[in-house]
């Protein structure tokens, strides 16, 4: 999803090595802050206590909303948005206590005790006691982060120009109504090749890559206060009762569960 030029850029702490297992890090974050691509010997759990991130990386877009954090294994190149104020907690994990999480960057469902847990663990000293009480915490928010479900967050990216070339123009007006003939004369392409397109690059047909971001993108719109209907409208739905009618299909609670969910 786009940034603007201007967004506040992110830190990237200077390590060559962790100094434990889990190395924990906190920030406050403005709206649209942004790191520059990188990668690390290390995997990273990003999640929000408050605020909507994103984790960009060659493959596609993962979005974290509220009761949700972005898994990316080690040495995978990334980038860490956020949408709104955020309160952030990354967690770094060395490889050697990574081996029972993903291989490949996804979302995770973040239970109650998960969440606790990563608070708790946010406050050990950076060199804390492997071996006392201290250490014991960290295995056991190892352990429940390796039974988290995943979920399916993820907007995959296209390589091809065209297809880019409507994916943007989208992100920045999500409820542009275009039908895909439309996009195909605006591009320079004929809406049988970009129908292909869509689905060879993304694996989604243009219908359903657009619903996806839409209320991906809804997300962030309803952590900021709006609107149901501001947010529907907003977003290309012709009324609310079809935008919560998607947004429980795809995200398994209304926008108001979901609100109520980040408020507790």
């Amino acid at each position: 999803m786009p940034s603007h030029p201007s967004a506040p850029r992110r830190s990237i702490p200077a390590l060559k090595q962790l100094p434990r297992p889990l190395y924990s890090r906190h920030e406050s974050l403005a709206p649209g802050s942004l790191t520059e691509a990188h990668s690390h010997a290390w995997g990273q759990l990003s999640y929000a206590s408050r605020g909507v991130l994103e984790v960009r990386t060659p493959l596609g877009g993962f979005v974290a909303p509220p009761r949700h954090a972005v898994w990316v294994p080690a040495a995978l190149e990334h980038q860490v948005l956020n949408h709104g104020r955020t309160e952030m907690r990354s967690l770094y994990v060395r490889a050697d206590a990574a081996a029972l999480l993903p291989t490949a960057c996804t979302v995770l469902q973040v239970s109650g005790l998960a969440r606790e847990l990563i608070e708790r663990v946010s406050q050990l000293p950076v060199a804390y006691d492997e071996t006392g009480a201290e250490g014991r915490l960290a295995v056991v928010l190892l352990d429940e982060l390796a039974r988290l479900p995943q979920a399916a967050f993820q907007l995959p990216l296209a390589r091809d120009r065209r297809v880019l070339q409507v994916c943007a123009a989208l992100q920045w007006q999500p409820d542009d109504r275009r039908s895909l003939g439309e996009w195909g004369q605006w591009v320079g392409a004929s809406e049988r090749t970009l129908a292909r397109l869509f689905l060879q690059e993304t694996g989604l047909g243009f219908g359903a890559w657009r619903q996806r971001l839409r209320l991906l993108l809804s997300l962030q719109a309803l952590e900021a206060g709006d609107s149901v209907t501001a947010v529907a409208l907003g977003h290309g739905y012709e009324s609310p009762s079809a935008f919560i009618v998607a947004f429980r299909a795809a995200f398994g609670a209304t926008p108001g569960e979901m609100r109520g969910r980040a408020a507790a």
